[in-house]
């Protein structure tokens, strides 16, 4: 059964980020508002809980599952940053944007795409999500809580809570989220390039 949080979105309390981490430590997916949609996010080393995030959502071994960062120095840990990348990822973070990067040796296998070696990452700007990461010290496993068959993502957490109350442990309102997911950009070729559009404006960065 999820537990509902109800979390100040500018001000999160620590007791309750405290608790939230707790249970994603232990093994628990979590649906989080971040600063484009909502997300189903767990443990970084938690395969189990990845492959039933897989299953939620009916996604095959070639979705890229995406690392939600806390910043620029944890992003070089997971992935190859040259200095052009660089100075875009410090440009457009933290913010609505996943950023397909070439991956390290860091990285588990079953979270790169097996034949690019390429992993998606983002860092969000969002309190609540951030102040989890915080608390965990190291990145989490996400992707857009959208389910199968739906037009959008997900907004209100309670909506989330009824709809999915069996197969998540974690619930986290902090208010309506947007509706769109993040902006993709492949950053593994000469060049930017937009992948798919959405929250964050690839113009911002010179993109079309």
């Amino acid at each position: 059964m999820a537990q509902l949080f109800s979390i100040h979105p500018g001000n999160p309390q620590l007791r309750l980020l405290k608790q939230a981490a707790r249970i994603l430590e232990d093994g628990g997916i979590g649906a989080i508002p971040t600063d484009s949609s909502y997300a189903l996010v767990c443990h970084l080393d938690d395969k189990q809980a990845v492959d039933r995030i897989r299953q939620l959502r009916r996604l095959d071994e070639r979705h890229l599952m995406t690392l939600m960062c806390r910043d620029l120095s944890e992003i070089a840990a997971y992935a190859q940053v040259d200095n052009t990348t660089y100075r875009l990822l410090r440009q457009a973070t933290p913010g609505p944007f996943t950023f397909i990067l070439q991956a390290t040796r860091e990285v588990p296998r079953r979270l790169s795409h097996p034949s690019r070696k390429t992993i998606g990452i983002r860092v969000p700007d969002h309190a609540v999500a951030h102040g989890l990461l915080a608390q965990l010290a190291e990145p989490l496993i996400a992707t857009t809580l959208q389910l199968p068959g739906d037009a959008a993502p997900m907004t209100e957490a309670a909506h989330i809570r009824a709809r999915l109350q069996h197969e998540l442990e974690l619930v986290v309102d902090s208010g309506s989220c947007g509706v769109q997911p993040t902006t993709v950009i492949d950053l593994t070729g000469p060049s930017a390039v937009l992948v798919r559009p959405g929250c964050g404006d690839p113009a911002a960065l010179g993109l079309a």
